[in-house]
């Protein structure tokens, strides 16, 4: 099949095609890196901002992150706001909206209950949409393998840990990392370079304006300020721009697949930072979710 008619290969064309087969295995290759890559900035950056949660509060702290990161990326990129389409617009209007709920609503889960509970419910978004990228076929078995390994992070050998409160925050959270990456890969085809992601980071600025601007602008200082900016390089600007550019490389099926990861790297993350003790079940959970991870990417790749 010509890779960019989308017609036949002639058998002239055979060598050709086999030659561009490593250069897009090596694309897919870059494009798992940088999702480790972000999942590593996001758990990492989340864990180091429970100061900034409990001096800004969750909605106060997730609007900084987002303000500072619109700010930063707007500088560098410098998008042509009033050369966009009506199509583009909305595109980033409705990624900017749902980054700014699903980043709330995350940062309110980790005020709430511990964050490799919380990483492993939010899990449920990119698993689901893996699950049904795949469809019905026999590479279900690794998110449902990925699946029963949440289930044990979530337990702590003796009873469920976490609150309602907490617990309906993470599955927003989850839902809206769901939309979050089919709506990246859309906008990312739609703009040039990184203009997608500086439209979106600015709406998501925006709409974060209402609930968090009260409680961050009241108790923000030079410290705060230098701070905030360096915890939204973590989260979002760095993660979000691997997420983009990796999903320029891979399906959505295959990205959300491998980001089972996140719950495994969120337990590491909460462990090391935060001293959220791992229980033996909890390490059992971990190790599934990254055998799962591994071996439903390596299925990918071969298929």
């Amino acid at each position: 099949m010509d890779q960019k008619t989308g017609e036949p290969a002639a058998n002239g064309s055979a060598v050709a095609l086999t030659a561009a087969t490593p250069s897009f295995s090596s694309g897919v290759a870059a494009g798992a890196l940088m999702c480790l890559l972000s999942m590593s900035s996001i758990q990492f950056g989340a864990a180091f901002s429970s100061g900034a949660i409990a001096a800004y509060g969750s909605a106060g702290a997730s609007w900084l992150r987002l303000a500072f990161a619109a700010v930063i990326l707007a500088i560098a990129v410098r998008p042509p706001l009033l050369r966009y389409s009506r199509e583009q617009w909305i595109g980033a209007l409705v990624l900017g909206t749902t980054t700014a709920l699903m980043t709330m609503s995350f940062f309110a889960a980790i005020e709430r209950i511990p964050l490799g509970l919380a990483v492993a419910i939010d899990f449920l978004g990119p698993l689901s949409v893996a699950t049904f990228g795949y469809g019905l076929t026999r590479r279900l078995i690794w998110p449902a393998i990925a699946a029963a390994g949440v289930l044990l992070l979530a337990y702590d050998g003796e009873q469920w840990v976490g609150n309602l409160p907490g617990v309906l925050f993470a599955f927003g959270a989850g839902a809206g990392w769901a939309c979050y990456i089919m709506l990246t890969k859309k906008v990312g085809a739609a703009f040039k370079g990184l203009e997608g992601l500086s439209m979106s980071l600015i709406v998501a600025a925006v709409v974060a304006t209402p609930f968090g601007f009260a409680g961050a602008a009241s108790n923000l200082d030079g410290y705060g300020l230098v701070e905030m900016a360096g915890l939204a390089i973590l989260v979002p600007l760095l993660p979000y721009t691997l997420e983009m550019i990796a999903l320029r490389r891979m399906s959505t099926a295959a990205f959300g697949i491998l980001m089972s990861l996140e719950p495994a790297i969120g337990a590491l993350a909460g462990f090391l930072i935060l001293a959220q003790p791992m229980t033996l079940l909890q390490t059992l959970g971990t190790a599934l979710v990254v055998a799962a991870s591994a071996s439903a990417t390596f299925s990918t790749e071969k298929a």
